[in-house]
């Protein structure tokens, strides 16, 4: 596909839908949910409009698919809505996509913010030939712990506020630390950092240029698997995939079996270049230490490359970028165009 929209900037003072197409905590953590409110409103000057799935519950949300679709299709279009919020991610999405009218996406093309399951969405967005943007999610973005970094703000308000992305640069530090919602007490805790070593280069050194597609490695795999809402292999040629892996910390061997089934599948092969976001190592149920992590990490990356260099050899792979999982954050454009630079390590978004 080669003709995309980038929806309309945002302007100060806009209203914005915040709504759960995957899920929500807000009814278990209500400060978390009104902290994220409430610096939308102070942080970015925008008026958040909540909508009726922002606040049920998961078991309310996971048996009501057709309501988390009705919400997202109301919102896009509402002329008075400027850019569409997603509380959380979740794990079934996918189930809301049978009731969703593409067309109501494509004719009102309004800025999407989420990560993780919300990969289910954003396909059907990139399908309708709508840029959205992996990154902007309530819970983990706008009510981060402590303060918000300057790095975070300073994309998200380039990705609402702006009609070009421009340069991204390597975050100096990082965290991937958890600290429990159900404590109040957290929320003015900073979350414990450690430097970057800015991003890793490795494949192809030729500087290519395409439109992005992709997003969380767990959801990606689920499209494959259902197969309906993929898109047409061809439309991928020349992209750049975005991947990520989530909170469930998926082993290296389960990497390289998704990976493997995109290789097989003839998908590798038609993109120009991988970008993967920097992999979230620990959990509150998996605590490892700095040196587990960084073999985690380091597991990760081997079996990307391995796979990627076995299946599309020329396809320069950029590894540690900072979206998904991991803090600050930048909300990548999907659906955009980039242009991945080797030889400069340079990395930029042209829509």
């Amino acid at each position: 596909m080669s003709d995309f929209v980038v929806p309309p900037a945002l302007e100060s003072g806009d209203n914005v839908a915040i709504v759960a197409p995957g899920t929500s905590l807000a009814d278990l953590f209500p400060h978390v949910y009104e902290l994220g409110l409430e610096r939308l409103e102070s942080e970015f000057r925008l008026n958040p409009i909540e909508y009726p799935t922002a606040t049920k519950s998961p078991e309310w949300l996971y048996n009501h698919p057709e309501a988390r679709a009705k919400d997202v299709m109301d919102a896009f279009s509402d002329p008075e809505i400027s850019g569409v919020i997603t509380v959380l991610g979740g794990a079934d999405q996918v189930r809301i996509l049978p009731h969703l009218d593409s067309n109501v996406l494509r004719e009102n093309p309004t800025r999407f913010f989420g990560i993780s399951d919300n990969t289910n969405l954003l396909t059907v967005l990139w399908n309708e030939g709508v840029v959205s943007f992996y990154g902007g999610t309530l819970f983990t973005d706008f009510a981060m712990q402590g303060s918000m970094h300057d790095y975070t703000v300073e994309y998200l308000e380039r990705a609402m506020f702006e009609d070009s992305f421009g340069e991204v640069r390597p975050a100096e530090q990082f965290t991937d630390e958890d600290l429990e919602w159900d404590d109040p007490d957290n929320l003015d805790k900073q979350r414990e950092m450690e430097p970057s070593s800015g991003w890793q280069w490795r494949g192809g050194d030729q500087r290519v240029t395409g439109r992005t597609w992709g997003g969380s490695l767990e959801v990606v795999d689920l499209q494959l698997s259902v197969g309906r809402y993929l898109p047409e292999p061809e439309n991928l040629d020349g992209g750049v995939l975005l991947l990520e892996t989530s909170e469930e910390l998926p082993s290296e061997s389960d990497v390289r079996w998704i990976l493997m089934g995109m290789g097989e599948r003839g998908l590798l092969s038609r993109f120009s270049a991988v970008l993967v976001g920097r992999a979230k190592a620990r959990s509150r149920e998996v605590p490892r230490p700095p040196e587990e992590r960084a073999a985690y990490r380091e597991r990760q990356r081997d079996a990307i490359a391995d796979l990627v260099s076995e299946y599309n050899p020329d396809a320069p792979v950029v590894f540690d970028l900072d979206f998904g999982h991991t803090a600050p954050v930048v909300p990548i454009p999907v659906g955009g165009t980039v242009t991945v630079d080797p030889a400069n390590e340079r990395i930029e978004f042209e829509y």
